[in-house]
């Protein structure tokens, strides 16, 4: 890492909303929303949401405009793209690693008050938590930089080749998805894959969207290197 490296940190957290008020933001106003509708729940058994996945999508929003805002400005200050993409996957990181922190901390303070009084749970998810704090971070660290990666790459798309063809990629996705659902229902594999899902586990499930996240992020850096201001 060099200093120009550290310099695209530092330009990405000029806009500090980006990276660090919105984030937390949005994940106190799902915890608290979520926090609301579990106590209007008339039931003493645990209760768990999925107001925590609220923070995580929007880190696609960050991968988006971590592109679209800065790209042309580190441009002007002659950094190399090499330099942008690196210096915005560390940007990126930090935030992750902040949300991932924000998350097992809630967990904790869930786990210690009772749901905090109300039996309910926004990140103290068992499935998440069943190998412990260290394994709940780990995961919310990927499952950040995951939807990250997925908003910088459908970025670099638009950038090099216009909304038709980001438009024609995310359809083809569509339709993938949709082919492997239809395949799993024909061959009655839905036991073994609910069956695998289980056992694998949330770190196990996590670890394996690393490569996905290797893969997409050298298709982003590619396409890039090609892409006009």
């Amino acid at each position: 890492m060099n200093a120009r490296v550290l310099n695209v940190v530092r330009l990405q957290y000029i806009n500090k909303q980006t990276y660090l008020w919105v984030p937390l933001i949005v994940l106190a106003g799902s915890l608290v929303i979520s926090f609301l509708i579990f106590a209007m729940i008339p039931v003493d058994t645990p209760k768990y949401g999925g107001g925590s996945q609220a923070p995580l999508w929007y880190f696609l929003a960050v991968g988006i405009q971590s592109l679209t805002l800065t790209f042309p400005f580190s441009q002007a200050m002659s950094l190399t793209r090499r330099e942008f993409y690196l210096g915005t996957l560390i940007a990126a990181s930090a935030t992750s690693a902040m949300l991932a922190t924000a998350f097992v901390i809630i967990g904790a303070l869930e786990l210690a008050t009772n749901g905090f009084g109300v039996n309910g749970y926004f990140a103290h998810l068992p499935y998440v938590w069943e190998a412990g704090p260290l394994a709940a971070w780990v995961v919310y660290f990927i499952i950040a930089m995951f939807f990250f990666v997925i908003g910088f790459w459908c970025a670099t798309i638009y950038k090099r080749w216009g909304s038709a063809v980001l438009t024609t990629v995310l359809i083809a996705l569509g339709l993938l998805l949709v082919g492997v659902v239809y395949l799993i229902t024909r061959l009655n594999a839905w036991p073994e894959v609910w069956t695998w899902l289980v056992t694998t586990g949330a770190v196990g499930l996590s670890l394996w969207a690393v490569p996905i996240i290797a893969l997409m992020g050298v298709g982003s850096y590619s396409t890039l290197r090609r892409a006009t201001v």
